[in-house]
């Protein structure tokens, strides 16, 4: 086993606990490993040790892994989910390929681009900005009912919500943000909408986020270490 792959297999395991200590059903939190700016060799790695969903924050490197990954793994590589977790331009959206989740859509423009484009994109969450933080994208909360409002016409399914909330201090107020998102999701789901997937935890802090009903978390430090 590589050294990626055992802290894949170590990652895994606590994400494992953490639904356990929570009262969670086993396997019900998905951990997406974020490979962005890590070699092609690194996410097979985490392959090999049972990752199938990586996360990326550009389209071109997303394109060429998919590539990378297809000349490493043959035809097991078709058994990737793609995760497209960062700022998406709408002259981009056309170039993304096949991805399971664009976790960052925070407005109907967006989701109109990404509607245009035809098939190729199973699902998208609606980004929030918890912490009201300039420097982020994301819906800000009191918006979020009125987008859902507006995407209600649009075929590309909303299957939930994504926040990326500020630093903190500690684990404990980090776990308030992510109340906060679960909260947020509990007000504005309807039955036609139900908003079932939360995506909210990253190295330091995916425990808290299961303990608040996160059933992604985006961990990638912890599993690829420093970014090259």
């Amino acid at each position: 086993m590589s050294e990626v792959g055992d802290r894949f297999e170590a990652v895994a395991a606590a994400v494992r606990a953490a639904e356990c200590d929570a009262g969670r059903e086993p396997g019900s939190v998905g951990l997406v490993a974020v490979s962005k700016r890590q070699p092609a060799r690194a996410l097979a790695e985490a392959f090999e040790a049972g990752a199938r969903d990586f996360g990326e924050s550009y389209v071109q490197e997303m394109v060429a892994k998919r590539e990378a990954l297809r000349q490493l793994l043959g035809s097991a590589a078709d058994a990737v989910r793609w995760h497209f977790i960062g700022h998406l331009q709408r002259n981009k959206v056309r170039d993304l390929g096949r991805v399971h989740l664009v976790h960052t859509v925070d407005s109907v423009r967006l989701l109109d681009a990404l509607d245009a484009r035809g098939t190729g994109v199973e699902g998208v969450l609606v980004q929030v900005n918890i912490g009201g933080e300039s420097t982020k994208g994301g819906v800000e909360p009191e918006a979020l009912a009125a987008l859902l409002v507006a995407t209600a016409g649009q075929q590309t399914p909303i299957k939930g919500l994504m926040a990326i909330p500020p630093p903190r201090e500690s684990v404990a107020d980090s776990r308030g943000d992510f109340a906060q998102l679960r909260t947020l999701r509990d007000q504005v789901r309807t039955p036609t909408l139900p908003l079932r997937e939360l995506s909210m935890g990253m190295s330091s802090d995916f425990a808290a986020a299961v303990a608040e009903g996160a059933t992604l978390v985006r961990v990638g430090t912890a599993i690829f270490g420093a970014r090259t």
